[in-house]
């Protein structure tokens, strides 16, 4: 005869509840091992205010988008690409100042009133076309209506950035008189000036022979 091992003896033993349990137990364990980690790290919580203050500036950028600025200078790029461009970086470039955009040609509209998010002054200048207000460059009118958005301002610095290519030729204001309302009223202008020397070609719609440029 053979002997073997047999648990048959053992069929009517039940296990205990620490064998039942033991995985349990191990998670239980090891749940206080990081709760005890926990504790000797000593988290903390809270808030820090801190006050930080600041003199804003109200700038309100006039830019001019008549005709001329079609011109190519800048080949393959026209003056009110690059103007667009040099108003990006500027308002890029700020932090706490508040900021309104004026677009001009023949008339002058308020495009974006001061706010100091950027981002929506930025949507709006990317949107700006040529042919889109009625031609000629009325630079006293762009001013009134700069002067006009600063005139409530409580800022003790108030400025206007002029970015344009020529001179005043349509109107209702002149350009020194809008200045003279500037002086009195405490507001700074500054004007950037865009274009080269020499002649530049211009694209103009001719109804014979469509697009062609001029010089």
């Amino acid at each position: 005869s053979l002997r073997f091992a047999s648990t048959v003896a053992l069929e009517g033993v039940h296990p205990s509840w620490t064998v039942r349990f033991r995985h349990v137990l191990f998670g239980i364990n090891m749940f206080a091992l990081v709760l005890c980690i926990t504790a000797l790290a000593r988290p903390q919580m809270g808030t820090e205010e801190e006050e930080i203050l600041t003199e804003g500036v109200d700038i309100i950028v006039a830019l001019d988008a008549s005709g001329s600025m079609a011109a190519e200078d800048f080949e393959p790029h026209n003056r009110l690409f690059v103007a667009k461009i040099v108003v990006r970086e500027f308002v890029e470039g700020l932090k706490h100042d508040r900021v309104g955009l004026v677009v001009f040609a023949g008339k002058a509209f308020t495009r974006c009133p001061l706010t100091v998010d950027y981002g929506v002054t930025l949507n709006v200048l990317n949107d700006i076309e040529l042919g889109t207000i009625e031609d000629g460059t009325a630079i006293g009118n762009a001013l009134a209506t700069c002067l006009n958005r600063l005139r409530e301002s409580k800022s003790k610095s108030k400025v206007i950035i002029l970015v344009t290519d020529g001179v005043n030729n349509r109107g209702e204001i002149q350009p020194l008189d809008a200045a003279e309302i500037a002086r009195a009223l405490g507001v700074k202008i500054y004007t950037v000036g865009i274009g080269s020397h020499g002649t530049a070609r211009v694209p103009v719609k001719d109804p014979n022979y469509g697009d062609i440029y001029v010089d």
